[in-house]
């Protein structure tokens, strides 16, 4: 117990005395709300390593502490923010380790099962399945494929049920299905065919029916070859090794057969590789990607998706000319660009666009189609990206996490929506090229921003998009601005015209990002402070630069200053100017009216009327 110090006090890690913004105590709290890897680095900067600690209900923090010597480590700090149960949550510890006596990895291996286990609901469909094909004499095999079998043997649940038939077409067994049901007396369901279609990848007809209330897709089994210039292979029935074999990635190869009820692992690696966490291609990873180059991007993604490694060959095969070239010349751009979608909807988006920038590959996918780029961009553009996403990433989160424990006193959200989420991490992988413009595909010499492009060309993205990137750019350099202004310390500047000032720039922001406004704020966060390095000194100095922004944005009343009625609209200002229809001088005063309002919070019809009077009077006589 000598060796663990209070909660909260670290006095034996040194001077942290950069984090101007908050106390050490608020920083710590910052840190233990956001990523592993943000902790991990927090913690390096303080000369140590650092483990996470989730804290139950009912658990004091000396029990997880107890935990941590069980495992031959020596704690000698830590904090977890609040050390009771408050509210329903559960507040993550960020511990810091000064010694690893026993040398464990930071990381530990990942644990898959080794069967699986079926819900009482899995049960139930697979028992109508096999008693259809006992009821019709059947000597057809049922392999569960892919997704599911892997999501089951990680412990988790999953409810995308394929499965791989071995003598007879989908829609054939489907009917099969539904004659068993009506013998027993039970309703039947409809039969959808989904015809083959390979530019969706559905290379064979599907058949899909719900069973016990879920919908279920059955296929054959099937092998496939592939022609030079096409990712398209020919596909014809095959056997369950075959299917295994032409796989993605080992830990998508792996079967679960109904009939025997366990897990077939034909590649022999798909288990051993589940279970190491290692991604890794059924065959030789070269050959796998020049079949079908938008194999890389899923081995990316899923690495990300499960924090898993990529084999070394597969990722010398990757990021081979050979390959890079195939996957700018075979895939489509709407292909590449649903890949970086899913990327950017995960849960590490900042990893997979790690990966893909150490494997060489973000020029091909994001810019090798432009052209006329200007300034021409450097052979580090695609690090420097990344950069700015993981610095960004890592203040959302740790803003995020924020807002969901400070209560909201004007009912604001507390948590981003997974559509803000996507939005943001891609506006925020395409910052640095903000100020960079190419021409125009389609139209010769029109210039427009890079991001527009690479959006709406490159990733064949809504151009909505495009739209909303580029408007929280423009915002997030405003927001620099307008931080500044309202974090002066300035007490000659107290006076009651100063604070409308500000009122009415952060009013005319936020009326023009609306919604949005969070996201440019924390994503202005990562240009008002330079990434000159990666430290947990500056996380928590734009984390809570973020905080205290919103907070006094908040304090002004302008959440949703947007949806404000006006005092005076179009029709009123044309009736005070004596004007019949809109134009210029009338689009003049409703800017002004409008920022009046917002000078004027408290301001009556009546007094902008008395306002408006005397400024019109003014126009008058200088005309």
């Amino acid at each position: 117990m000598a060796d663990m110090a209070t909660a909260g006090s670290f006095s034996r890690l040194g001077s942290l005395s950069t984090l101007r913004l908050w106390t050490l105590r608020r920083s710590l709290k910052v840190a233990a709300s956001t990523t592993p890897r943000v902790r991990r680095e927090f913690a390096r900067d303080q000369g140590a390593c650092a483990l996470d600690l989730p804290l139950r209900k009912g658990f004091s923090l000396r029990e997880p502490w107890q935990g941590l010597v069980g495992r031959g480590q020596r704690v000698v700090g830590f904090d977890a923010g609040r050390e009771t149960w408050e509210g329903g949550r559960l507040r993550r510890a960020l511990c810091v380790v000064m010694e690893n006596i026993m040398g464990l990895e930071e990381e530990e291996e990942v644990e898959g099962l080794d069967t699986v286990r079926l819900t009482e609901l899995e049960e139930k469909i697979f028992d109508v399945l096999i008693a259809t094909l006992k009821h019709f004499g059947l000597s057809t095999e049922l392999r569960v494929a892919g997704g599911w079998v892997r999501d089951k043997l990680l412990g988790k649940d999953s409810a995308d049920i394929d499965i791989a038939l071995d003598n007879m077409l989908g829609k054939d067994f489907c009917e099969k299905v539904n004659d068993y049901l009506k013998s027993i007396g039970e309703s039947t369901t409809g039969v959808g065919v989904i015809q083959s279609n390979p530019e969706q990848s559905k290379h064979l007809e599907t058949a899909t029916m719900k069973v016990k209330g879920v919908f279920v897709d059955f296929v054959n089994l099937r092998a496939e070859t592939y022609a030079n210039n096409s990712r398209i292979p020919t596909m014809e029935f095959g056997t369950a090794e075959q299917d295994a074999f032409r796989r993605d990635l080992t830990i998508n190869s792996l079967f679960y057969n109904i009939n025997k009820r366990s897990v077939e692992d034909l590649t022999s690696q798909g288990i051993k590789d589940l279970k190491a966490g290692i991604i890794r291609t059924p065959l030789p990873p070269k050959e796998t990607f020049l079949d079908d180059p938008l194999r890389v991007m899923r081995a990316v993604r899923f690495g990300a998706r499960f924090g898993f490694k990529l084999d070394d060959e597969l990722k010398k095969a990757a990021s081979c000319d050979e390959v890079k070239s195939a996957l700018g010349h075979k895939v489509s751009r709407e292909r590449i660009g649903k890949e970086i979608a899913l990327m950017l909807n995960g849960k590490k988006p900042n990893t997979a666009m790690r990966c893909l920038e150490q494997l060489q590959l973000f020029p091909v996918i994001f810019t090798s189609i432009l052209c006329n780029i200007k300034p021409p961009l450097e052979e580090n553009t695609g690090r420097l990206c990344v950069d700015y996403m993981e610095a960004a990433g890592d203040v959302f989160e740790a803003f995020e996490a924020e807002l969901e424990v400070v209560p909201s006193t004007v009912g604001a959200p507390r948590k981003f929506t997974g559509e803000e989420r996507r939005l943001f991490y891609l506006s925020s992988l395409l910052l640095p090229l903000r100020n960079v413009t190419a021409s125009n595909l389609g139209k010769k010499g029109v210039e427009v921003s890079i991001s527009e492009l690479i959006i709406k060309e490159s990733l064949k993205l809504k151009s909505d998009d495009a739209k909303k990137v580029l408007q929280l750019h423009s915002a997030a350099e405003q927001f620099v601005e307008l931080t500044e202004m309202l974090l002066v310390d300035a007490p000659e500047r107290t006076d009651e015209g100063f604070q409308s000032e500000k009122r009415v720039r952060a009013g005319l922001l936020l009326g023009e990002i609306k919604g949005m406004w969070r996201l440019a704020l924390v994503l202005s966060s990562v240009l008002s402070i330079p990434l000159d390095e990666t430290s947990s000194s500056h996380l928590t100095e734009r984390t809570n630069s973020c905080l205290i922004v919103e907070a006094t944005l908040l304090r002004l009343g302008l959440e949703k200053v947007w949806d404000k009625k006006p005092l005076f609209d179009g029709k009123k200002v044309m009736s005070l100017l004596g004007l019949t229809k809109g134009g210029p001088q009338v689009k003049e005063w409703m800017t002004r009216f409008h920022k009046w309002e917002l000078a004027h919070p408290e301001g009556t019809e009546e007094q902008c009327l008395e306002w408006f009077q005397g400024e019109h009077v003014k126009r008058l006589k200088s005309s």
